[in-house]
């Protein structure tokens, strides 16, 4: 009786340790069936031309009710031509930009000041609602991929982008104002302002008109737009690059590998900044991490006691095991019969459910806080997460020498918990060298593996 009492007071440590170390089998579902993975089709197109695109991912609690907490969170995809430029706007949603891949200028303007700041893979930088701001892709060559963090602020889940110049689709926000409120805030002739910042050209000399639609039909709407040189050089002048200082600042850009790696070697890496690190960030309850695994590596299983983390695949491909509860593939619904719910989630709660994926370049999964998950790579990884509820989240791996969770428990409770000894149980611990990333191979058999090329390599050496 006092055992059983002993077993039934650790649930979690008993399913982690069930799930990965003891080997139950659990079932798995097909892809369709994962609430866990946003495939890369997932991204609807807000926008695109001949330029670039602006693409938008499903809202997360359309795939799960467990993903409720996210309604306020989106994912942007942003990416251009070189010599190109998104022209200025300003979105209803505190952002966190981070450039996945080319090099650019980010112009961002205050009531009383502008800034300049060039940007290269994995600058990093927030921009509040409201903020109007202008991103070129200066490169010669290359295109600038970027990826926004958005947190709405007026309806769940839901932007709204308000343009200074008028295009296709939208017109100007100046254009909302009456007459008389236009004249006396310009102090100039409705006229002027007309042909100078509305484009209602309802009156406009034959000339002008030629020069507009040449120009609209050159920039497709007007939202990603070509650059010349001297424009772009012009653009250039007094910009800044990101900070590489200790302390970040509050308003510059920063880089998720201007400290040293929080975990590294040579399967992997393992970068991070946290609120308390980065005043950007600390004001959203947000962490950032990008993570290098190399090809034929694992992450190994973790979890993160409160963090909820979206993870973009950024380049490489690999596969994601996500250990969650059978019944977190419902969708996102109002609940119509919740007594009946209730009757049956504590049964259902009791069973573990095996999730996996396969990942590409452009995939999105969610680990929710709890969920233990790894990693595996199967060509070179490049992972970028984001880490909402980021304070005081603790990372706790399952196995690998360091930062192990279980291998905390102390003895007589092993006995208790896990169906071997706790001898047994700290020998399989302990026979993970490696900590946070090691070989998709197990040691044991890598040597077997070597010992048979070696002795096929001796008989072939013979004839």
């Amino acid at each position: 009786m006092a055992t059983t009492t002993m077993k039934t007071s650790f649930p979690l440590l008993m399913l982690l340790g069930i799930a990965f170390l003891a080997s139950v089998c659990v079932s798995s579902r097909s892809d369709p069936e994962n609430p866990f993975i946003f495939e890369s089709n997932r991204f609807q197109p807000l926008f695109e031309n001949e330029n670039g695109h602006i693409r938008l991912l499903q809202n997360f609690d359309q795939r799960s009710k467990i993903f409720e907490n996210l309604q306020n969170y989106r994912l942007l995809e942003y990416k251009s031509k070189p010599h190109t430029i998104f022209l200025p706007q300003q979105t209803d949603a505190d952002f966190i930009l981070v450039v996945l891949s080319g090099k650019a200028i980010l112009t961002v303007l205050k009531p009383d000041d502008r800034n300049s700041f060039n940007l290269e893979r994995g600058d990093t930088i927030k921009l509040p609602a409201g903020t109007v701001a202008y991103l070129v892709n200066k490169d010669d060559d290359e295109d600038l991929r970027v990826l926004d963090l958005a947190i709405s602020i007026n309806r769940p889940g839901q932007l709204q982008s308000f343009l200074l110049s008028e295009n296709q689709n939208q017109p100007s926000i100046l254009s909302g104002f009456s007459k008389n409120i236009l004249e006396a805030s310009f102090n100039t002739d409705y006229e002027e302002i007309e042909k100078v910042l509305l484009e209602e050209h309802e009156k406009e000399t034959q000339q002008r008109k030629i020069l507009r639609d040449k120009r609209k039909q050159s920039q497709n709407e007007d939202v990603i737009v070509k650059l010349s040189k001297g424009q772009i050089e012009e653009l250039s002048k007094n910009a800044k690059s990101s900070s590489k200082k200790s302390i970040s600042s509050e308003s510059e850009p920063f880089n998720l590998r201007s400290r040293s790696p929080i975990y590294s070697n040579k399967f992997g890496k393992f970068f991070e900044i946290t609120p308390e690190k980065n005043p950007q960030l600390k004001d959203l309850d947000i962490f950032i991490n990008s993570v290098e695994i190399k090809e034929g590596s694992l992450l190994l299983p973790h979890y993160n006691s409160r963090a909820i983390v979206i993870v973009a695949v950024n380049e490489g491909k690999g596969d994601f095991e996500l250990v969650g509860l059978r019944n977190e593939n419902q969708q996102g619904q109002r609940k119509e019969d919740d007594e009946e719910e209730k009757q049956g989630e504590e049964e259902i709660n009791k069973k573990v459910q095996n999730y996996k994926a396969k990942l590409s370049p452009g995939d999105v999964f969610v680990i929710p806080a709890g969920h233990p998950v790894a990693v595996k790579a199967s060509s070179n990884l490049d992972l970028l997460g984001f880490g909402i509820n980021a304070e005081n989240n603790q990372r706790n791996f399952l196995a690998g020498e360091e930062d192990n969770v279980i291998s905390q428990i102390q003895r007589p409770v092993k006995e208790l918990a896990f169906p071997g000894s706790a001898q047994e149980v700290d020998r399989l611990l302990e026979n993970q060298k490696r900590s946070h990333f090691a070989n998709v191979q197990p040691q044991q058999r890598e040597r077997g593996d070597h010992e048979t090329r070696d002795r096929l390599s001796s008989i072939l050496d013979a004839f």
